[in-house]
This record gives structure tokens, sequence and C-alpha cells, in this order.
């Protein structure tokens, strides 16, 4: 199989597993784009061309949102893509607040490519809380999603320059709207 019908296959089951999941903004949007911007902001931002990076960036919720497993992933998309994947894949038995610090702390001591998949992450996120905010979500609430944010990108610098800049700008641009 070569890459592009890699790189379909993984879109293709990624959106086969987010199906029924709508993203928390008020427009609620079919979930599909969050993974699709991810690997778009990469591909055409930072430059990335690595498949293995591409691919893992369109499944990087399955295993946290899906119930996807490692096996699973392995098994479909190889060691590489899997490793990605569980690398940006929060515990989700632990506390949302635990969940949050460990991202701070691990960020560091992602592989390169976790790092710029976890960057691309965040670039889409804080778009979202900027622009397309959940409906229950005060500004308190928003400003404090772009500090932590922020505070997990800078365990993330130095691996991609275009990535970052475009994350700044996010950032700056959600500072000058919340205040």
């Amino acid at each position: 199989m070569n890459t592009l019908n890699n790189l379909l296959h993984a879109a293709s089951f990624s959106a086969q597993k987010h199906k029924h999941q709508r993203r928390k903004g008020e427009h609620g949007e079919p979930y599909i784009n969050h993974p699709l911007e991810v690997a778009n902001l990469l591909a055409n931002i930072g430059g990335v061309q690595d498949i293995d990076v591409l691919m893992a960036a369109i499944l990087h919720d399955t295993v946290e949102d899906c119930g996807v497993t490692s096996d699973e992933l392995r098994l479909l998309f190889g060691d590489a893509v899997a490793g990605y994947v569980l690398e940006v894949t929060d515990d989700k038995s632990l506390p949302k607040a635990e969940r949050k610090r460990l991202q701070i702390e691990h960020a560091p001591h992602l592989s390169p490519g976790a790092k710029v998949i976890k960057l691309a992450d965040k670039i889409s996120n804080i778009n979202d809380v900027t622009n397309n905010p959940p409906a229950n979500w005060d500004l308190e609430r928003r400003r404090a999603y772009i500090e932590w944010g922020f505070a997990v990108v800078a365990g993330l610098r130095g691996v991609n320059e275009p990535l970052e800049s475009h994350f700044d700008l996010s950032v700056a641009k959600a500072r000058a709207l919340f205040g």
C-alpha cells in the first residue's frame, strides 16, 4: 500500500470512529474536522511530510475518545503511528486536573513527531476556544485554557518554528480578545 493509500485509510478509519461525535463549540461541527485540521496544520504550516506523523495526527484522538486499542492501531497502521498516537493520548482514568498537569510535565519528553502533533492540536483547540467556544465556557475558563495551552507548548518549543509562530499568533489573538 502506498503512502497516499495509508493516509486515506487513516482518515477513513478516524472518520468512522468519530462518526457520532461533535465538537463542543456552539456550531457543533463534526469531530473529524479537528484531526483533519491538525494534519492540515502539520502539512501546510509546519511542512511536515512524514506520512507516519500525518497519519498519527488524523488518528490522535481515537484511543482517548473512541475506544480504539493500541494493538488495533499497530495492526492497521504500524508501530510508528501507534507510538505517536499513544504518546499524545491522555489517560482518561485520571482526574482532568492531573491529565492537564501531566501534559505540561510530559511535553518536553515527547518524540519530535509527537511534539508536532501536540503543537498542531493545541493550535486547533486554542482557535476553537477563541472562535467557537463551548456555550458553557465563560471568559475566565477560556483564558485559563489559553494559558494552560501556552504552558504545554513551552515544553514543545524548538521542534517546528513555523508551527510555533502560528501558535504564538493564535495565542496573541486570543489574549487580545479576552483581555
